[in-house]
């Protein structure tokens, strides 16, 4: 029996989504996508929080929409399949300049997200936005 291992590498242009749009502060790979629709069928409508905090790192945690509530220093990003993504306010700041990528890794996910004991989650990636979609941004 061989050993595997599990390398996370950065997302390159060529990897990205099809349904990229200039300006876009999030959107989501393939995988991440199939993965949600199986968990919005097993919780109905949800949400995406990313906080950056000392328990869920770069791991979004994904709620069910009515059970989490949004701190007036949150950002919505965007929306993947029709579920909103947030970010809280600093880590907003730190990451301004990026577009993220919500993917899905081996793993367990975060303690109260609804990706925990599925054996996957859900998982940021990101890219550095062009000088000409930073300023289309503001």
């Amino acid at each position: 029996m061989g050993t595997e291992t599990n390398t996370i590498r950065c997302v390159t242009d060529d990897a990205l989504p099809n349904e990229l749009n200039f300006g876009q502060r999030v959107t989501a790979t393939d995988a991440a996508r199939a993965f949600l629709a199986e968990i919005k069928a097993d919780h109905g409508e949800v949400l995406f929080h990313q906080s950056g905090g000392c328990c869920d790192g770069s791991s979004p945690m994904c709620y069910p929409k009515g059970d989490f509530r949004i701190g007036a220093s949150d950002v919505k990003l965007g929306e993947i399949n029709d579920t909103p993504v947030y970010i809280s306010g600093p880590q907003f700041e730190a990451w301004k300049h990026t577009q993220l990528i919500l993917d899905v890794v081996e793993g367990r996910g975060g303690m109260f997200s609804l990706d925990n004991g599925r054996e996957q989650r859900f998982f940021i990636r990101s890219r550095v936005f062009s000088e000409e979609e930073i300023a289309a941004l503001t």
